[in-house]
């Protein structure tokens, strides 16, 4: 299978890389709720956050507002299981088919590449470019900050002069209005 393809179907959520219930099955070519009852069974095996738990109503709003999933009707209206790398993992000993075992190795493949694309772009020689960057980025701010705050305190100089040249060029004007005999 190609990476790619699963690679498009891993989510971050809660801060962890997951695989949902429903793309699982799809790729292992049993039905959703095969794969439910199955861990249903086995449930020993994923208790913790850290193999697999249940997506909240807020996130399965996330997944479709982000054109994840079509809409909430996707998941048939049961609330979908999110699984991590561990959780992935076990489901080969679950789910006890060729299949099964072909499609994890597959997973467990993409999702190793995908550590290790984000272990090499955070390389400590990575590390200092960014630095270096940010500094000029903050010195350049800096500049412009100090331009921009040249140029109010000329505008509203500017302004208080204008203000007291109209004050010094103002004459009284007549009064405009009815007048009364008393004038």
């Amino acid at each position: 299978m190609e990476l790619s393809i699963i690679q498009s179907k891993i989510y971050t959520i809660r801060g962890q890389k997951i695989m949902l219930d429903r793309d699982l099955a799809e790729l292992y070519g049993v039905e959703t709720r095969v794969l439910k009852q199955a861990v249903k069974r086995n449930i020993e095996r994923f208790e913790g956050a850290d193999f697999m738990f249940v997506l909240t109503d807020n996130e399965v709003d996330g997944l479709v507002s982000q054109i994840v999933i079509p809409s909430k009707s996707y998941f048939g209206g049961a609330k979908p299981y999110a699984f991590s790398e561990l959780g992935v993992a076990m489901l080969s000993t679950v789910l006890n088919s060729k299949t099964a075992i072909e499609i994890n190795r597959s997973i467990m493949r993409t999702f190793v590449a995908i550590r290790q694309v984000l272990t090499a772009s955070q390389a400590p020689d990575r590390y200092e470019e960014l630095k270096q960057y940010m500094e000029e980025i903050l010195i350049d701010q800096n500049e412009i900050n100090e331009d921009t705050r040249m140029q109010l305190q000329l505008i509203n100089q500017t302004l208080a002069e204008l203000q007291m040249e109209k004050r010094m060029n103002d004459t009284p004007r007549r009064r405009i209005g009815y007048k009364t005999f008393e004038e």
